[in-house]
């Protein structure tokens, strides 16, 4: 099958599993959106919102529809690294043996990860990176597809450890999830007071999703997308000569290469949903906002004057 081929029959899968998820989730059209596209581009999201938005649910409910094993972790100020990754024991006949952690799972829902320790964190975002754990000396390979889906609550809650930046580097995707419209709200209050249970469909399985996330990274990509992502990247850093007056007056720190790498992946997986063969400079744009907000940091000024995140990048593009 060529990759045109592909390409056609992913937009078909990615409509039946989109059909399929809002069986359960109703709205959120752009969260599910995001979080589908950083599956099929091999990358990690993290979602922030208050709690009871139903990011849990979401997660839960994807994992189902791609046939996928799914854990959830729920990070606590008392969780140690063993907790996840795993820990050895001594067996009856007193060797040791490796009892694998919640982390040997394609998809992990990290549940409040600025609600534990740096040092716990660490281990998910080693494992993040790697795609495999080291316990006592011995390395283990995680299972593949492998997706963190991290949730955070809103660092002005108490008790919160607050991720650092080079940590959140690692999540291509920073989702902020909002409140539900008023309609939205009728519909999810009337579908889950009731005893009604859903069934949901398997739509793909973990050897199908492999396949899409390589034919993803074979996507061409023209010159001119390539250059405008850099560039955007570029003008994100203040002691760059295309910096516009809105990164100097506003951003005190801006964005790495993982970011340009990003974008580019980012829109060859918007584009091919979307039944385009290649992407083009809007592809950029759509994802953008979304892989740059976790990776600027606004100075005292952007915050007394009130720019938000969103309002800066929107300036850039």
């Amino acid at each position: 099958m060529s990759d045109k081929e592909s390409i056609d029959r992913l937009v078909v899968h990615y409509q039946e599993l989109k059909n399929e998820i809002h069986k359960v989730i109703i709205g959120q059209d752009e969260v599910v959106d995001q979080v589908l596209i950083s599956i099929f581009s091999r990358a990690h999201c993290l979602l922030v919102g208050v709690p009871g938005l139903a990011k849990t649910l979401l997660v839960n409910t994807i994992a189902q529809t791609l046939g996928l094993s799914f854990n959830r972790i729920q990070f606590t100020p008392d969780l140690m690294p063993s907790d996840i990754v795993g820990s050895e024991i001594l067996d009856e006949s007193k060797n040791f043996k490796f009892i694998k952690g919640p982390l040997f799972s394609n998809v992990i829902l990290a549940d409040e990860i600025n609600r534990t320790p740096p040092k716990t964190q660490s281990a998910l975002l080693e494992a993040m990176q790697e795609r495999r754990v080291t316990a006592a000396g011995t390395t283990y390979t995680l299972p593949s597809p492998f997706f963190v889906l991290a949730t955070q609550n809103p660092i002005e809650q108490e008790g919160t450890y607050p991720l650092p930046e080079a940590q959140l580097d690692r999540f291509m995707f920073n989702i902020w999830v909002d409140y539900p419209s008023y309609v939205e709200e009728l519909a999810i209050v009337k579908s889950t007071t009731t005893d009604s249970k859903i069934e949901l469909n398997e739509i793909l399985n973990a050897e199908q999703i492999i396949e899409y996330q390589n034919l993803i990274r074979r996507i061409p990509v023209a010159d001119n997308v390539l250059e405008y992502a850099v560039k955007l990247v570029g003008k994100t850093r203040i002691n760059s000569a295309d910096a516009p007056k809105i990164s100097k007056d506003f951003i005190t720190w801006g964005a790495g290469p993982r970011a340009s790498q990003y974008l580019v992946v980012g829109a060859k997986c918007h584009a091919a949903i979307r039944g385009k063969y290649s992407p083009d400079i809007e592809d950029v744009k759509a994802v953008a906002k979304a892989i740059l907000r976790h990776r600027l940091v606004r100075n005292y000024r952007a915050e007394a004057e009130g720019y938000s995140m969103d309002r800066i990048i929107e300036e850039l593009l």
